[in-house]
């Protein structure tokens, strides 16, 4: 067994920039790890995905790897999100939040394959993503050793991270403006920091690449029909395919609507309030035909329950708690309201706004007969009467009762008043005579 070999491993998420490239460096270095890199393309953009295990191959890491999980977070994590009408603070669609625990299985999994000890990852201190990495991590593998880096070196500003990167054979981009720290996958871009942190400034027009300011979006609305299959999206304008293609296909559409963009105040789990900018174009159409379809075919009690719990949902998986017992749960329930959620919902987007404009379903618990107002109605209103009074009748009787003390109370009031004869300048001398008498 080489030296090499013999090494204690960890395992790191690695992106290829020069964050967690430096990384590597530290942790080869500093603490004497043989590092695994494991890239995972969840749809963000890149330069090249083998450029970027060159990268890592030349820091000379033990493996690097390159896994594609596009489907597997469609299929396994957005279906989920759907299902949920995933919407943190009832604002937007959590979107880093849903990577995250996707990214955490395939670095335990790396874990177990190469028999490291260790997972590293290359958030700070201040964020969300850490808490969703660790907790995510802790639920998958409790024995694995988690090391957060960048919240443990001393490598505290940017210069100093680029001095340890020269001196430790790191190559540093030709370019480091980076004015904004963005995140993004298949279903969309979270941006923030830069002129973003002031909540007064407009969010400048080079923040969003995709959506088109509404203003120069076509004078023409677009009509996009979704088909949705047990409450999964399955078609767009009539055409099947794979949800990775059709949130693709979606994400341009809407976007060239100039429809998908969000600027907010949001509070983080850790605790501050952030400037968060979001664009999700397909994200923000899917969850609003998926509501409507929903409301044409769950009935009341349980699309009521289900508006409470999306929130819980929401915020467990916002809260890094993808493998919670609570968060899976809730995936039973939300599974079993979308059994019979099959039908199609047209949406009309136009300059920065999407409108459900039809919806239908062979599930539709819609009745036209008894929805109505022409002379064939179905519904028989005589029998409304009795409905009101008998769901009113506890509501009537304790209004009756609160009648009732109110006139005892002014009652008492006004014996009171004859009793001691209250009037203006004192007592008279009957009621004081009276008074003394009791």
């Amino acid at each position: 067994m080489n030296k090499e070999t013999a090494k204690e491993k960890v395992v790191l998420a690695y992106s290829g920039g020069l964050d967690t490239s430096v990384c590597v460096k530290w942790l080869q270095e500093e603490l004497g790890y043989g590092v695994i890199c494991v890239l995972g393309n969840v749809g963000q953009e890149h330069d090249g995905l083998e450029k970027i295990e060159a990268k890592a191959k030349a820091l000379g890491v033990v493996a690097c790897e390159v896994v594609d999980m596009r489907e597997e977070f469609a299929d396994e994590y957005l279906t989920c999100a759907i299902a949920a009408n995933a919407m943190y603070e009832n604002k937007y669609p959590l979107l880093s939040a849903l990577s995250r625990p996707l990214i955490s299985k395939h670095l335990v999994d790396a874990a177990h394959k190469y028999g490291a000890t260790a997972v590293a990852h290359g958030c700070t201190g201040k964020g969300n993503d850490q808490v969703r990495f660790e907790t995510s991590i802790m639920a998958l593998d409790p024995a694995l050793k988690v090391i957060a880096p960048v919240r443990e070196w001393d490598l505290g500003m940017r210069p100093d991270e680029i001095a340890y990167a020269k001196a430790h054979g790191v190559p540093v981009p030709v370019s480091l403006d980076k004015p904004y720290s963005i995140d993004d996958n298949l279903w969309g871009r979270a941006i923030e920091a830069g002129v973003l942190e002031d909540p007064w400034n407009e969010p400048p027009a080079d923040i969003w690449t995709m959506t088109v300011d509404p203003t120069e979006a076509p004078d023409e609305p677009t009509y996009v029909e979704i088909g949705f299959e047990a409450g999964v999206p399955v078609s767009l304008n009539g055409e099947q395919m794979g949800l990775v293609e059709l949130v693709e296909q979606l994400n341009g559409m809407a976007g060239a609507a100039g429809y998908g963009r969000i600027d907010m105040i949001e509070n983080r789990y850790v605790g501050i309030k952030s400037r968060e900018c979001y664009e999700v174009p397909a994200g923000l159409a899917i969850i609003q035909a998926h509501k409507a379809l929903e409301d044409l075919c769950l009935e009341r009690d349980v699309l009521h329950m289900k508006l409470g719990l999306e929130q819980t949902w929401a915020d467990q998986v916002y809260n890094g708690r993808w493998f919670s017992p609570l968060k899976q749960a809730l995936d039973a329930f939300m599974g079993a309201t979308q059994a019979q959620l099959t039908g199609e919902v047209k949406l009309k987007l136009y300059k920065g706004s999407c409108v459900v404009v039809g919806r239908r379903s062979a599930a539709a618990l819609y009745d036209q007969a008894l929805a109505t107002y022409d002379n064939d109605d179905a519904f028989d209103q005589k029998a409304a009467k009795g409905f009101i009074d008998i769901q009113a009748l506890s509501i009537k009787t304790w209004a009756m009762k609160q009648a009732q003390l109110a006139q005892a109370k002014e009652a008492a009031s006004g014996s009171a008043q004859a009793l001691f004869g209250v009037v203006e300048g004192g007592a008279t001398e009957p009621a004081v005579a009276q008074a003394a008498a009791l």
